[in-house]
């Protein structure tokens, strides 16, 4: 695509960046048909092709208007068109840059820049733990707006961490809401890496990977937020703790993996961060991820008191599973919870039809963007309706919390089940 920059941005790092990726396309339209604001809006602005039209227009000195805004908060940056783009466009990549054009261009009305400013600076607060605490005690009392928001107790297990030491140490990043709303994730994960001789260690200076400041406009924020996970993880993973060396970050929680896994791209302007960068994102690893190895060492405490012909006959457990957009699309990583859980006696099946389709929880953009995130959880629940299963797994806080505020079925991460089945047998 032909493009002409402004004086404004040409010769600046954004539209340079900017600049190549929108050369990059070729206005095929493959990606609206897998868009999932442009399947219920049916605008042509609110599909990946239509957006990148208006960010060309913007970055060539055209007005920017409140509809040119409105469009882009509609993208939910699922990057399902990346997946499907055959020219190989970083729409998410691009889709940040034009946010941040336009924000500065096209001031938001009060009562959204304040709605902004509270996700951004309370998520990310140390109050934000307390607050949930309180809103889990009067949780009966609250809006059902905002009751849905506030999941219910954890379980008696949700501290429970392991004492045992292992030569093998994985760092984890413990998140920035996770341990207020849903702590047996973490906990859960590290009972399965002790169970298989991998010990997880955590550094209490690490906080928010740096995505929800940096998707709701706050670069800079989102940088710090880096840099500072970087300085609380170095000395792990340069092994100058008594822990020693770390083998790897894992990340339980698929949004945040995919923004550390892009720490290096983030960083590579910065000289005194882009060589920890670099070294932090080769080193990040999904949960999921870990799988190949953990299997073999998983499977015997599993299958160990049946006999062979009462293993031979052991009925899989069937889970409903949903594959957040972060990992099947932002991390490139499909197939891999499915394969491996079978292995360890689980049938997991995801829906037979918009498996791939974001289920609207998209960071805050069902805080933002309420309706249509409404419908796309609906539209997600009821794809996965047919799907066998007592239980819906999903391999994101945000996705799990989004569909639970609709379904009948229990929603949770797929760590936690084989947690159970590990002590359970």
């Amino acid at each position: 695509m032909q493009t002409q920059l402004a004086p404004e941005f040409a010769g600046t790092a954004d539209g340079q960046a900017a600049e190549a990726i929108l050369r990059s396309c070729v206005h095929c339209g493959f990606c609206t048909a897998t868009c999932p604001t442009y399947q219920l809006l049916g605008d042509e602005l609110d599909g990946p092709r239509g957006r990148i039209y208006l960010m060309k227009q913007v970055l060539e000195g055209a007005p920017v208007t409140r509809a040119t805004q409105s469009h882009l908060d509609r993208c939910l940056t699922c990057r399902n068109c990346e997946s499907t783009c055959p020219s190989g466009v970083k729409y998410g990549e691009l889709v940040e840059i034009g946010r941040r054009v336009v924000d500065a261009k096209v001031e938001r009305p009060r009562a959204e820049r304040a709605v902004r400013w509270l996700l951004k600076e309370g998520l990310t607060s140390p109050a934000f733990a307390p607050a949930m605490k309180l809103g889990q005690l009067v949780r009966p009392l609250l809006p059902e707006a905002l009751k849905a928001k506030v999941p219910g107790r954890s379980p008696a297990r949700a501290h429970d961490w392991p004492t045992r030491s292992h030569p093998r140490k994985v760092l984890m990043l413990m998140g920035c809401v996770q341990p207020a709303m849903m702590p047996n994730i973490n906990s859960a994960t590290a009972r399965v890496l002790d169970a298989a001789g991998i010990q997880t260690v955590v550094a209490d200076d690490a906080g928010c990977c740096g995505a929800i400041r940096s998707h709701l406009g706050d670069q800079q924020g989102g940088l710090a937020d880096m840099r500072r996970n970087i300085d609380a993880w170095w000395p792990l993973v340069e092994g100058l703790t008594e822990a020693g060396t770390v083998e790897a970050i894992v990340m339980n929680a698929s949004g945040c993996g995919a923004t550390v896994k892009e720490y290096g791209h983030a960083l590579a302007a910065d000289p005194d961060y882009a060589d920890k960068a670099s070294r932090i994102s080769a080193l990040t690893r999904d949960l999921s991820e870990l799988l190949p190895d953990l299997v073999p060492r998983l499977r015997p405490l599993l299958t160990g008191r049946f006999s062979r012909e009462e293993a031979d006959a052991f009925e899989p457990v069937p889970l409903a599973y949903h594959p957040p957009c972060t990992l099947q699309h932002g991390q490139q990583l499909r197939g891999g919870v499915e394969t491996h859980l079978a292995a360890l006696g689980f049938d997991v099946q995801k829906a037979a039809c918009d498996s791939h389709l974001c289920c609207g929880s998209a960071g805050t953009y069902s805080v933002l963007q309420p309706e249509l995130a409404l419908q796309l959880r609906d539209r997600k629940l009821k794809a996965l309706a047919p799907v066998p299963g007592a239980t819906i797994v999903s391999a994101n806080i945000g996705c799990i919390q989004h569909l639970q505020t609709g379904s009948d079925r229990p929603v949770r991460h797929w760590v936690e089940v084989l947690d159970e089945a590990l002590s359970a047998r």
